[in-house]
């Protein structure tokens, strides 16, 4: 009951970092304009995301504009949108792997022992998928900070952390805590396999012990005259 429960847990917290992945990546909100210094325009927001830069203008005004070319993004934006991208496609396998691990999956059998390995696989995707999240959202975020504490840059140049990057971080941390919870979980029923034991399929009988008694021999009355 408790190892379903943990498997049920690690599925929803696998799904919802799935759909945090995809959500991560399409959202344009990675980098957001700063109002500092001689930047004082605060009725017009420029958002700038892995596809597009949008600017929204008064809160009820929002044009977006995709991107021409990869080559004209930064380096971290680059690199950003192929791990992200990465990670949405694993994030997709391990979530249909961990389905296919779970107890109550028929297509797989009703041998526990044998669905481990999947459970353990789709764990081992889906921590593998929060490192691949976090690397990028971390990367931007590091780069969004140096620039705005360099006096070189200009002050219209200079950006904020977005919602994006903080939603990847949750993404990461509730996607490796799926994974390590469906690992911990194909262990169990790897180790409570190996504790089962066929119960004998003979059973010993007490030994009659007036059968085993050897008969006294029977002297006729001839051998004691």
């Amino acid at each position: 009951m408790a190892a379903s429960a943990l498997q049920y847990a690690g599925l929803l917290l696998g799904g919802v970092g799935m759909v945090g992945t995809v959500a991560v990546t399409i959202m344009p909100q990675w980098r957001v304009s700063a109002f500092i210094g001689s930047n004082i325009v605060v009725f017009e927001t420029i958002w700038e995301g892995l596809w597009m830069n949008c600017m929204s203008q008064a809160n009820f005004r929002l044009q977006c504009k995709i991107y021409d070319s990869l080559l004209a993004l930064p380096p971290d934006l680059q690199a950003s949108r192929g791990l992200m991208c990465a990670a949405s496609v694993l994030s997709i396998l391990a979530f249909l792997t961990a389905i296919l691990g779970m107890r109550c999956t028929k297509c797989t059998g009703d041998d526990d022992k044998a669905k481990s390995p999947i459970l353990l696989m789709a764990g081992i995707l889906f921590i593998i998928v929060g490192m691949m999240v976090l690397i990028p959202v971390s990367w931007v975020a590091n780069s969004i900070i140096r620039d705005f504490y360099n006096p070189i840059v200009d002050d219209g140049q200079k950006r904020e952390l977005g919602e994006a990057l903080y939603l990847g971080w949750t993404t990461a941390l509730v996607m490796t805590a799926g994974g390590a919870i469906l690992s911990c979980v194909s262990y169990l029923n790897s180790e409570s396999r190996s504790y089962r034991y066929s119960i004998p399929s003979h059973h010993t009988t007490p030994r009659n012990y007036h059968a085993e008694r050897k008969p006294q021999s029977v002297y006729s009355r001839s051998q004691y005259v």
